[in-house]
């Protein structure tokens, strides 16, 4: 008989375990769906979602895909769509993180495996914010908010004395705290 191993074990561990699925299904389902949108859009050669309603998912129930083809067709969907486009493209800065499709956590693993320790937060930053090969900042927001964060974290901390990994107040200082929502 084997043993199963799971990364979460302990009973206290199960609320962050939910927290990480959650997150990990709310993404793959929001890539899925744009992904059968698109693929709607292409296959009929329509951009009006009431056009997409016989090409679905095969992994979604009809009435279901029929609804959302009904919701994104309303004028409330379309002018929020919309308005993310425009927002994209004015802000174009705001849209060049160097992670691409590859979430944190991977980039995290693939880090630790190059240090051979556990990378640091600033350094997942770095690595997600940073051209390839170079030290040069995707954006100049990306760049202030590095400098502000070390800048934050110096004048909270002596020199010598252990800083955390990650100081959340600091962080949301430097970056701004939540724009949406």
């Amino acid at each position: 008989m084997f043993t199963r191993r799971y990364a979460f074990t302990r009973p206290e561990d199960l609320p962050r375990a939910r927290v990480v699925w959650e997150s990990t299904a709310q993404t793959n389902l929001r890539k899925s769906m744009w992904e059968a949108r698109d693929k709607a859009m292409k296959t009929t050669g329509n951009r009006d979602p009431m056009a997409w309603l016989d090409y679905g998912p095969v992994w979604l129930r009809r009435d279901y895909w029929e609804s959302l083809c009904e919701r994104w067709a309303t004028g409330p969907w379309q002018e929020r769509s919309q308005a993310a486009k425009r927002n994209r493209s004015t802000h174009p800065e705001k849209n060049v993180h160097t992670s691409g499709s590859v979430s944190y956590a991977t980039h995290s693993q693939k880090l630790h495996h190059e240090l051979e320790r556990a990378p640091t937060f600033r350094e997942l930053f770095d690595r997600t914010h940073k051209r390839k090969g170079t030290d040069d900042y995707v954006s100049e927001s990306a760049r202030t908010i590095a400098e502000t964060y070390d800048k934050a974290m110096a004048d909270h901390y002596a020199e010598g004395t252990p800083q955390p990994d990650l100081d959340p107040e600091a962080w949301v200082d430097a970056a701004g705290g939540p724009r949406k929502g």
